[in-house]
C-alpha cells in the first residue's frame, strides 16, 4: 500500500471490500489503526515497515491467515492497475516470513511466479523516500460491524 510511495483510492477501496470480506478484522477500529499507521510511517518509513515484517514473524498465523496475507498483499499490489517494482519487493520480503510453500502460493495463484522468484536481498532493510502521506478518512463506524466502511481519501507530499 503505502511501500510505493503512494496510497492510491483503489487500495483503500480493497481495504474497505476486505473488511467487509473476512473476519479477520473484527473488533478492530481499521480507521483508526491505518492513521495510527500513516502517522508512524510519517515519522519513520523505514522503521515501520522493518517492524511491521518484524510482526509477520513473531506472529502465529494460521495456513488460512497466511494465505489471506498472501491474496490481500497482490490484490493491493495490483488495485491501482500500476505494479510498481518496489511492491513485488515488499511482497517478496513478506512472503519470505511466512510458513507457505510457493507450491502453496502458485496452487491459489498461479500466474503470480514473478512475486516468488528469489532475485532480491528478501531480508535487506526495507527501501523509503520519506514520503509524508495524509490521514485516511473513513467512516469507521461500520467497520466494527464488519459492514462497510466510507470511501477512503488521501493525498501525498513528499518530505
Amino acid at each position: 500500500m503505502a511501500c510505493d510511495g503512494d496510497i492510491a483510492d483503489k487500495e483503500v477501496e480493497l481495504i474497505r471490500k476486505a473488511v467487509k470480506a473476512t473476519h479477520l478484522f473484527d473488533g478492530l477500529d481499521v480507521g483508526e489503526l491505518l492513521n495510527t499507521y500513516i502517522s508512524e510511517i510519517n515519522a519513520n518509513g523505514r522503521l515501520f515497515l522493518s517492524r511491521y515484517l518484524n510482526n509477520i514473524v513473531e506472529t502465529e498465523l494460521t495456513e488460512e491467515e497466511e494465505m489471506t496475507i498472501v491474496g490481500l498483499a497482490i490484490k493491493m499490489i495490483e488495485a491501482d492497475n500500476i505494479i510498481k517494482y518496489s511492491e513485488v519487493q515488499f511482497f517478496k520480503k513478506i512472503r519470505v516470513r511466512l510458513s507457505l510453500s510457493d507450491e502453496q502460493i502458485l496452487e491459489k495463484y498461479p500466474d503470480k511466479e514473478i512475486f516468488l522468484e528469489r532475485d532480491i536481498d528478501v531480508y535487506e532493510e526495507p527501501a523509503w523516500d520519506n514520503t509524508k502521506f495524509e490521514p485516511i478518512f473513513l467512516n469507521v463506524g461500520d467497520v466494527n460491524k464488519n459492514s462497510s466502511i466510507g470511501e477512503g481519501q488521501q493525498s501525498r507530499e513528499q518530505g
